[in-house]
């Protein structure tokens, strides 16, 4: 394949184009904000398991106190009850004024006792509350670290798809004047090559797989035509000759 010497160096500046879009690329997959914005998804997730069993238990203890507060009063209403009807009088055999007075005092065990339970009740409740608030400050504060870190992300892929656009428009216009031959070449080397079709031939050195090209290679680049679309023997890419390769 021939192509013009000049046509050759312009397909340094779409390879140069190229290696820019990839690493637009690679910078954009790789911005810090990506892995810090997985890192608080997954703590967020967590707090949120965590807030959702604290209103879990905050929400049973309350049903709890409310139980046991409605226990306390059917004891206490039992107990009132009671010492009504012993103070009323009406009853006055000795043995039914015994059985009276033993529930009556058999009540007010079991208020004591009931009582007892919902204070147990109530500091637990209390805990999940503080708990569940605790909790819930916290994830607000996640929250806002997050949305901050994801506005960061946001602001940076904007920034690098601008740039990537841009360099996209001047890759298009600088290939348009490339032959279309030595340009389908260049795409089918670089789809091969991880992304580089072309090199510089630097000092005797392929630029694209770092090697120094031996004496034979040198006389046989050094004998080519000038339009001759030279490639390295190393690494097959086109080495594209320049006043600096050291012929």
């Amino acid at each position: 394949m021939n192509a013009a010497p000049a046509d050759q160096i312009r397909l340094l500046d779409v390879q140069a184009l190229d290696v820019r879009l990839t690493q637009l690329a690679h910078r954009r997959d790789k911005l810090p904000e990506h892995a810090e914005i997985r890192s608080l998804d997954a703590e967020l997730a967590q707090q949120r398991d965590l807030l959702v069993a604290a209103q879990t238990e905050e929400s049973d203890t309350a049903r709890e106190q409310t139980k046991a507060e409605q226990d306390v009063d059917q004891v206490r209403q039992r107990a009132a009850r009671d010492q009504q009807r012993l103070d009323s009088g009406k009853v006055t055999s000795p043995k039914d004024l015994e059985s009276l007075q033993s529930e009556i005092t058999s009540l007010a065990r079991r208020q004591d006792d009931l009582e007892t339970i919902v204070l147990e009740i109530m500091e637990r409740h209390e805990a999940a509350q503080a708990r569940a608030k605790e909790l819930s400050a916290a994830l607000e504060g996640l929250e806002t670290k997050a949305a901050d870190a994801a506005a960061r992300r946001d602001a940076a892929l904007r920034e690098i798809d601008a740039e990537a656009d841009s360099v996209r428009t001047e890759r298009a216009e600088a290939a348009t004047a490339i032959p279309a031959d030595l340009l389908k070449l260049y795409e089918k080397l670089r789809e091969q090559q991880g992304g580089v079709g072309a090199a510089q031939l630097y000092q005797r050195r392929c630029e694209g797989c770092r090697l120094e090209l031996n004496i034979t290679e040198v006389n046989e680049v050094r004998a080519a035509a000038p339009d001759a679309v030279v490639r390295c023997e190393n690494c097959r890419r086109i080495l594209v000759r320049t006043p600096k390769s050291g012929l």
